[in-house]
């Protein structure tokens, strides 16, 4: 999930790209200056306007998704939204120095590259599908597979959490 240069809410995900990933607070009025636009009148009105939907139809998630963060806090009266940085937990397995590459393992590689399961099925050359299964833990990739997925790993400078477990 991407947010593109020149849609209405990418001046939002370039302001909290600045924000180094700290924590931020945004009144509704600075985020419509940021736009240059108004918010959505249901901006105003629905918490779940503000919801971290990973979804192509949320393109206002995507501003802050894709800058790392998600929204924390939604005040609609004082018109006020807290934005803190994103950490997934995944439980990352080792074997010596090499992943082992389960699901959360292929999960959490797919959104470090953040790449939908379709697009990164693309770029493995495999069936999307394939990717949900692999991620819902109806079987692991190949040998071959887990191979390439430890190149793509290492090219996009994939780091396993201090909380991996080794074998």
């Amino acid at each position: 999930m991407t947010v593109k240069p020149g849609s209405k809410y990418y001046p939002l995900f370039e302001h909290l790209q600045t924000c180094n990933g700290k924590a931020t607070t945004l009144t509704f009025s600075k985020i419509e200056a940021l736009l240059q636009d108004s918010l959505p009148a249901s901006a105003f009105k629905r918490k779940n306007w503000w919801s971290n939907r990973d979804s192509d139809s949320a393109l206002q998630a995507k501003a802050w998704v894709s800058a790392g963060y998600h929204v924390k806090t939604v005040d609609l009266i004082q018109q006020t939204v807290i934005f803190h940085p994103f950490q997934a937990q995944y439980n990352i397995q080792k074997k010596g120095d090499t992943i082992v590459w389960q699901q959360d393992a292929i999960k959490a590689l797919r959104k470090h590259m953040s790449l939908t399961q379709a697009k990164f099925a693309q770029a493995l050359g495999v069936r999307r599908q394939t990717v949900s299964e692999w991620e819902n833990g109806v079987y692991d990739p190949d040998r071959s597979t887990t191979k390439f997925l430890e190149l793509i790993a290492q090219q996009s400078d994939f780091k396993t959490p201090p909380t991996e477990q080794k074998l």
